[in-house]
């Protein structure tokens, strides 16, 4: 129960952090002006003269911070109990197949419907023709 909240909140900062990530990426300012350019051409200017060392850091930041807990989310997935009896389950399942001779599949029998027999010496009627 406990790991499975913490891996909510793992997973909740993972999507927080990236999507600061994009903010900040997109935010920082190219040889070309970057997206500052692309409002009114203001460039740098906006952000102060040094805010390219400040945002590069921050994406450094960022980006470690991203990596870190990618990995520490892998490592509670894969020491999730459930995690492993599905898979050893799905690995029996399928061992079981492989050693399991192949048995032909039982024929189902048909309901015969019964027709109606005729009556007295009249003949019956031919089906139509399709």
């Amino acid at each position: 129960m406990f790991i499975n909240i913490v891996m909510v909140f793992l997973y909740t900062l993972v999507v927080v952090i990236s999507l600061l990530l994009i903010g900040i990426v997109l935010i920082q300012p190219a040889k070309s002006g970057g997206m500052g350019a692309a409002f009114g051409g203001i460039g740098e200017s906006v952000f102060g003269a040094k805010a390219g060392s400040h945002l590069t850091k921050a994406t450094v930041i960022m980006t470690a911070l991203f990596f870190v807990l990618a990995l520490a989310l892998a490592a509670l997935i894969g020491r999730t109990p459930a995690s492993r009896s599905k898979m050893s389950a799905l690995m029996e399942k399928e061992q079981s197949a492989m050693a399991a001779p192949a048995q032909p599949a039982a024929k189902p029998q048909a309901e015969k419907a019964e027709t109606p027999k005729p009556s007295g010496d009249k003949p019956v009627p031919a089906a139509p023709a399709k």
